[in-house]
Parts: structure tokens; sequence; C-alpha cells
């Protein structure tokens, strides 16, 4: 009842968390986070996806003048010389270029092109959402073998009213969403690294207020 009664306070009492405050004692908890480069499967097979506010690089050989940078648009395509509304959202740099070579195809022969990314935001559903007693609740971009430690730094730590050891991460697992406990608290000011625990992209944490 702590627990959920602190996220309450806390005022995260949304449609979307609603099964969480009422199932906040479900007592899983993570791995320590593993050390690179032996990773979850799925951290280790990571690769960055673009997402709208990205800034891609498109360099397309022997063709300077189709060449250029582009920002990803709200609706996750981009525009180039030649090339009008080519989704890039949701794909990696590798699979946009090829996309654009099929493109260009039509006026160039044999174009050869290839994709770089600055500004990294990526596409919301790879964010790591962080919402409650952070010192900047945020949406955090995940990066290959981020850690929890990685995410508080990110979010400027803990406020003074949080209650870290009963934070919440939520995961979406085989279709299914799961609840973790987080100690963040014995992580951040007790020194222990065993707290530490591996991220994925689409995370959210919860960290509640203290109940006093």
């Amino acid at each position: 009842m702590h627990k959920c009664f602190s996220l309450m306070k806390a005022g995260l009492v949304t449609g979307i968390f609603s099964s969480m405050l009422f199932a906040c004692s479900s007592g899983h908890t993570l791995p320590s986070a593993t050390i690179y480069p032996a990773k979850t499967d799925t951290a280790a097979s990571y690769n960055y996806l673009i997402g709208p506010g990205d800034t891609v690089n498109i360099f397309v050989w022997r063709n300077q003048d189709v060449s250029g940078s582009f920002i990803v648009r709200p609706d996750g395509k981009i525009t180039t010389s030649l090339v009008e509304d080519i989704p890039a959202s949701g794909k990696t740099p590798t699979q946009l270029a090829r996309a654009i070579e099929e493109r260009l195809s039509t006026y160039l022969r044999e174009p050869i092109v290839t994709v770089t990314v600055n500004n990294f935001v990526g596409p919301y559903s790879e964010q790591i959402r962080v919402i409650g007693e952070a010192a900047q609740p945020m949406a955090v971009s995940y990066g290959k073998n981020m850690t929890l430690l990685d995410v508080i730094i990110a979010v400027g730590g803990l406020t003074e009213f949080a209650d870290g050891n009963d934070a919440v991460l939520v995961r979406i697992e085989n279709g299914k969403q799961r609840q973790y406990q987080l100690l963040i608290e014995d992580l951040i000011n007790a020194g222990d690294i065993s707290a530490n625990v591996d991220v994925l992209p689409g995370d959210i944490i919860v960290i509640p207020e203290a109940w006093f």
C-alpha cells in the first residue's frame, strides 16, 4: 500500500499507468547490469533507429548536388533534392540509404548512398521515459549498453522528496506489461552497484514521492 499511495500522491494516476499503480508490490526484480560486452540479447543486438528531430546526412557518391543534411520531420519523413517524402523514422541509417538508392535509381545510374545521423533523438518507441520525482523528468534517448545509472545521471538525479527505493520500471515483454522494483537510492546514495540494472528501449521509470 505504501508504494501505491506514494505514486498517487505524486500525481501519476493516468490511464496508461493505472494498472501499474494497483500492482506496485509485484516484487519482480532485475539482475544487476552486466558488464559490456556481455549484455542482454536485446541490448547487444541493438541498432539505432532514426526518429523525428534527427538530422540525417545523406552522401550520394559522385553526386554532391543531391547530397546534404536533412531534418526528419514530425511525420517521420524527409525530402531531399530528388526524393520527396521518403519515410525515415523507424529505419536504421543503412535501411534508409538503401531506400534512397531505390528512389534515386529513377534519375541516377546505380546510385551509392551513405547515411549518417546527428542530433540523436530516435523514435518515441525507443526512448526511455522517466516520470515522477526525478530532478528533470524527461524522455531520454536510448544508447546501446545503457544502464539505470546512465539514465539517472541524464535526468539530474532525484528530488529531495523522492522515494528512490520504491521506484518502478515498466517494460513490455512478449506483448505484456511487466513491472520491476528499482533501488535507486541504494545505487546513487549508498554506491550499491548491484542496484544498477540494464535498461532497454521503451522502458518507463516511475519515481514516487516519499510518503511521510
